[in-house]
C-alpha cells in the first residue's frame, strides 16, 4: 500500500500551500476512513447487543457521534502552514501629514502657533 519514490526526494523551498486536488483527496480519504469505522461500530453494536451490552452501547454511541466528527474534520478547511515563510512584506509606515513649518513666530491664522502655546486673549478696545 505504501509507494516508494524512485527519484530523489523533493524538498519544499517555497511558501506554496498544498494543491487543491491533493487537499480534497486527503479530506475524502479521512472521511471514508471515518465512515468505515462508523459502519464497523454500528455492525458491532448490532452483533454484540445480546452478548456484551456495555460494549454494544459504546459502539453505538461511537456510530452515532462519528458522522458529526467526520463532517467537521472534512470541512475544516485548507492547511495553514505556519512553519513556512510568509509572502507578506510589511511596508514602512508613512506619516499621514508632513512636518509643519519650523518658525519662531505664530502666523495670524494659527491659534496654537509654532511653539504650541495659545496666545493670551486680546483686550477689548
Amino acid at each position: 500500500m505504501l509507494r516508494k519514490n524512485a527519484g530523489p526526494e523533493v524538498i519544499r523551498i517555497t511558501g506554496a500551500r498544498q494543491g487543491l486536488t491533493e487537499d480534497v483527496r486527503g479530506r475524502q480519504r479521512r472521511y471514508v476512513i471515518s465512515m468505515s469505522v462508523r459502519t464497523v461500530s454500528v455492525v458491532l453494536a448490532a452483533v454484540l447487543w445480546n452478548v456484551e451490552r456495555h460494549v454494544a452501547i459504546v459502539a453505538l454511541v461511537l456510530g452515532v457521534l462519528l458522522p458529526y466528527i467526520a463532517v467537521v474534520i472534512a470541512n475544516a478547511g485548507r492547511e495553514n502552514a505556519t512553519s513556512l515563510p510568509t509572502t507578506f512584506v510589511a511596508m514602512p509606515m508613512q506619516p499621514a501629514l508632513g512636518a509643519g513649518p519650523v518658525s519662531g513666530t505664530a502666523e495670524a491664522g494659527d491659534a496654537a502657533g509654532a511653539s504650541g502655546r495659545v496666545p493670551p486673549p486680546q483686550g477689548h478696545a
